[in-house]
């Protein structure tokens, strides 16, 4: 820390996720059916309409209050209000269990293994988004606990296939054209051949 990261197009709100764990988490947490872009943004949207990214302030929130500030326009993701949630549940979760930082799930020295059940447990993280997670952070954070690699599965390999993958603009075009060529191939983040639509 900080890290690398490029990914918004905005330097504040890459400065944002560089510097604060939780901001990245939220991020991550945003990262599906929306561009990276849009979903890395978030967190520093949050911040400028909350004047704040604390996890145990926003797990304080109201629901509905919290969900209608994700939904202002700009709306944070595709859809707001279900993300919104989860955002909240994932900061109580963190306020509950890691001392109401993202930060404190690794910080006693946990072997990757270990972080990738923790993350696990968080609300909206399934196996892949914990696998990218643990190669964002060892890649763009320096932070890699014993046997990241495996943890992360494909993600640690060398391929632009993620946001762990994202240091400037050239390695966020090789991001962006890789990903372009596995959709045309009608695979996926991993290679994996999907299953076309009906």
């Amino acid at each position: 820390m900080p890290g690398d990261l490029h990914i918004t197009g905005d330097e504040a709100a890459d400065a944002l996720l560089n510097a604060n764990f939780d901001a990245l988490m939220i991020g991550m947490l945003l990262d599906q059916q929306i561009p990276l872009e849009w979903a890395f943004k978030g967190p520093f949207t949050l911040r400028q309409r909350l004047g704040h990214l604390d996890p145990a302030t926003i797990a304080a929130i109201d629901e509905d209050s919290f969900v209608a500030v994700c939904c202002d326009k700009p709306a944070v993701h595709r859809f707001p209000a279900v993300m919104g949630r989860r955002i909240r549940a994932l900061c109580a979760d963190l306020v509950d269990h890691w001392e109401g930082h993202a930060e404190a799930l690794w910080a006693d020295g946990c072997d990757a293994r270990t972080l990738a059940r923790r993350l696990r447990a968080l609300p909206g993280f399934g196996p892949e988004k914990t696998q990218i997670f643990i190669a964002l952070l060892a890649k763009r954070f320096d932070v890699r606990p014993d046997g990241w690699e495996a943890a992360a599965g494909v993600f640690s390999d060398d391929e632009p296939r993620t946001i762990a993958d994202c240091a400037d603009e050239a390695s966020l075009a090789a991001v962006r054209a890789w990903k372009a060529a596995q959709k045309a191939a009608g695979k996926d983040k991993q290679g994996r051949t999907t299953s076309p639509r009906s």
